[in-house]
């Protein structure tokens, strides 16, 4: 049996525990309330074979070919991989190389959709009597993480020393409340989904986390885990990032994630005796069990001041993003768009253009004006330590930089800048206004570097 606390010897905390640290970020959920609703199917989907950790999909179809909603189109590339299929019904128009929204270059298929939205033959419901064929079945579906991080969900139930199942409802950023709908209106698929995977993975205890800013989220999950053994709820408190894995981990079950895990490498969640699914995740694989039918289309919650119907909406994965504003009205008439957001604001990136289409783990387009968006001048550090107040993992951004400025490996190893999480509340609380997150990002990501050229 995994330890219950981690490795004590490598605690991050001695005062605050991880879930006490963080920004307490506005409760702007304003689309939580209002169904989902489906768009248009767009005239033509560009769907990329890199929608996830690890290998890109290899494409499995060429121009010309017909296709149906379903159909598989891109093969998974080893077992760190996930498959991809179509989202529509229509013809390959091509398969060429695409830059991607963060810059990352990857093979797409753009398809030409015919309107009809053919369900492919082949997809019927699994057959499934173990843990075996449970993963095999999660593989085929092309099941990853859709709450943001995009991680092959069979790799991650592969481990046999699990004896928690997470469900990550937090959903813990402003604006997002794709998870809220998914609890609200697709709660029977949440539940099939974990009974599934508590089975035929041998697991014995259920968590479902949900932040205590979504009371009817709570009161629908609490009415359907009741007699359920194993299986319970868990009110969070509404702090960001509740939904960081470390933090979730924490606050739902008391144990701690190690710093270094048995590997040498960071401590992940099954360190001790932990899996994390997201809650729409969990309920895809239910929808899957239930139907035959792939991961093809994502719910998104649009929002943000220059949008003109602010709503969430369910869409085909591949759907370009400016499909996807006019089919919520488009940009307000009165308004000049500033920014477009891909995710939520703490972690979301910046598109340069609406020409980026959305992925498997795509769960918020946010249009700001330029008002709204416009950057706040940053002034000098005045060391007040705020930031390292923040961080969940207790780093010490403004120690970080300096750091990282001088290109000093060795110093940001002894700071453990690999553990930084991309959550922003650095930058949040930063009274000073500077680029903290963005510091962090480039300082992990030069150290990364660094450690893999092998010479460190």
């Amino acid at each position: 049996m995994p330890s219950k606390k981690g490795n004590g010897g490598n605690r991050l905390f001695k005062s605050l525990k991880r879930s006490a640290k963080g920004a307490s970020v506005p409760h702007v959920k304003a689309t939580a309330g209002q169904p989902t609703v489906k768009m248009p199917v767009p005239e033509h989907v560009i769907i990329p074979m890199s929608m996830h950790i690890g290998a890109p999909a290899e494409p499995v179809v060429k121009k010309g070919d017909t296709v149906m909603v379903g159909t598989l189109i891109g093969k998974a590339a080893g077992f760190v991989s996930a498959n991809i299929h179509s989202s529509v019904s229509g013809t390959v128009q091509d398969v060429a190389p695409m830059r991607m929204v963060n810059g990352a270059m990857t093979t797409a298929i753009a398809i030409k959709t015919d309107g009809q939205q053919t369900v492919d033959p082949a997809c019927v419901p699994p057959t499934v009597t173990d843990k075996a064929s449970l993963l095999a079945a999660i593989q085929a579906c092309g099941l990853v993480g859709v709450g943001g991080a995009g991680f092959p969900t069979h790799v991650k139930l592969a481990a046999d020393t699990i004896d928690t199942l997470l469900i990550n409802a937090a959903e813990c950023e402003p604006y997002l409340t794709t998870d809220c709908r998914e609890m609200l209106e697709c709660s029977d698929t949440i539940i099939s989904g974990i009974t599934a995977v508590m089975k035929y993975c041998n697991i014995p205890t259920c968590i479902i986390g949900i932040e205590r800013n979504k009371p009817e989220c709570i009161d629908q999950m609490n009415s359907l885990v009741r007699g359920m053994p194993g299986v319970s709820v868990k009110p969070l408190p509404t702090r960001y990032p509740q939904g960081a894995e470390k933090t979730l981990v924490e606050t739902c079950t008391g144990r701690e994630v190690p710093q270094v895990g048995p590997s040498g490498k960071p401590g992940l969640p099954a360190d001790v005796g932990c899996v994390i699914m997201n809650v729409t995740s969990v309920s895809t694989l239910g929808k899957f069990l239930k139907t035959g039918m792939p991961l093809t289309t994502k719910r998104v919650t649009v929002e943000g001041d220059a949008i003109a119907k602010p709503q969430n909406v369910e869409v085909p994965i591949g759907t370009l993003y400016r499909d996807v504003i006019e089919a919520c009205g488009g940009i307000k008439s009165d308004v000049e768009l500033g920014k477009i957001i891909f995710g939520g604001p703490m972690m979301g990136g910046a598109a340069p253009s609406a020409d980026f289409p959305v992925l498997k783990q795509n769960n918020g387009l946010l249009l700001f004006s330029k008002k709204a968006s416009a950057l706040p001048e940053a002034s000098a550090c005045i060391r007040c330590g705020r930031c390292i107040d923040a961080c969940p993992m207790g780093l010490e951004p403004v120690v970080v930089a300096e750091s990282f400025n001088n290109k000093d490996f060795d110093a940001l190893k002894a700071r453990c800048v690999y553990l930084c999480v991309a959550c922003g509340s650095c930058s949040y609380a930063c009274p000073a206004k500077r680029p903290v997150s963005q510091t962090m990002t480039l300082a992990k990501a030069w150290y990364m570097a660094e450690l893999r050229k092998g010479g460190k």
